[in-house]
């Protein structure tokens, strides 16, 4: 549980900054337990965080609350309109949990934010900008 300590340091370095937690909704063959736990740990250290819930687009946004989370059977995700939105709220670190399968616009090569892609599972893709962290 290494992933577990960075992100718990991750929070804590950011107390005072506005934090977002994406959570790709786009399956229900997410790990959910896992993501529960990720949820939970925002949940208890900075309670301010948004909670994203998107796929191919914006499903909810409101306070972290681990228990809230709907997910889709579609499979079908872009991670275009949570990273402007980010950028719009003026959010300073955005962690999206997610299998970094889904979508991005060509014309998106940088985002102007601190970008962290937790990667549920074995396999750690490449991402265009961010850094991806293994949560497995």
């Amino acid at each position: 549980m290494r992933w577990h300590k960075t992100i718990l340091s991750m929070i804590q370095q950011r107390q005072d900054k506005r934090i977002a937690l994406a959570v790709d909704t786009s399956t229900n063959e997410a790990p959910v337990i896992l993501i529960n736990n990720i949820v939970k740990l925002f949940e208890q250290l900075k309670p301010d965080t948004l909670l994203v819930q998107a796929d191919f687009k914006i499903r909810n946004i409101s306070p972290i609350q681990s228990d809230s989370i709907k997910y889709h059977t579609h499979g079908k995700s872009s991670y275009t309109l949570v990273l402007e939105w980010a950028k719009e709220e003026k959010i300073d670190t955005l962690f999206y949990i997610t299998d970094v399968t889904g979508f991005f616009a060509e014309d998106m090569e940088k985002v102007d934010f601190e970008l962290f892609w937790l990667v549920p599972g074995d396999f750690l893709p490449r991402v265009p900008f961010g850094k991806a962290i293994k949560v497995a």
